[in-house]
């Protein structure tokens, strides 16, 4: 098979293997913030934070959902970094947004956080935040043993189906899964523009 071909039998394979369950979870728990006029807060870094910008437009938008991330701001973020350092940054945002247990987290993230090996640290310690005001805690991510999939009250895994390709592919399946997310009937309040000109 060429390369083409191989990733995408990949995908295709991640599609059939990830749990809908833990996508039906993740749905109920953020109308549930909705509900109880909560906010959602979306972290990520790399390609994580690109996807956690794409979903604070979708979710804003399409599910009527106040949603923001650290990463949409970069003077203060910046600011933060330079002044405090990359590992408290993002709890620190999080004190500074006053988050509360009406509100939860959305970490998207390759492996999570995992203080052990110090990867994601500011991830970890925005996960602590969040729990220790009762926030919850929610995930799209590509292992298991990290700090997000241990401490989240709802978490999709995206399965692993080469550990030569484990960033992209779980990269990749955040969008998929938020897309999901924003179309769910649990959630969704408004259509899409295309979809709105049948």
């Amino acid at each position: 098979m060429s390369f083409a071909e191989t990733f995408l039998e990949e995908t295709a394979r991640i599609a059939g293997r990830i749990d809908p369950e833990s996508i039906e979870r993740l749905a109920e728990l953020l109308a549930g913030v909705r509900d109880r006029g909560g906010r959602v807060f979306f972290l990520g870094v790399g390609g994580g934070a690109a996807n956690a910008s794409h979903a604070v437009n979708d979710f804003r938008k399409l599910a009527g959902l106040e949603a923001y991330a650290p990463t949409d701001n970069v003077s203060e973020l910046s600011a933060r970094i330079n002044d405090d350092g990359w590992e408290s940054s993002y709890a620190e945002w999080l004190k500074g947004s006053r988050i509360s247990a009406k509100d939860a987290v959305v970490i998207l993230s390759v492996g999570g956080g995992d203080p052990e090996r110090r990867i994601s640290l500011n991830l970890v310690r925005a996960v602590e935040t969040a729990k220790a005001v009762g926030a919850g805690i929610c995930g799209i991510v590509g292992r298991e043993g990290g700090v997000t999939a241990r401490s989240a009250d709802a978490c999709v895994i995206v399965p692993q189906v080469s550990v030569d390709r484990v960033t992209p592919h779980t990269e990749s399946f955040q969008s998929v899964v938020l897309h999901l997310l924003v179309s769910h009937p649990r959630l969704q309040t408004s259509s899409a523009k295309w979809e709105s000109l049948k």
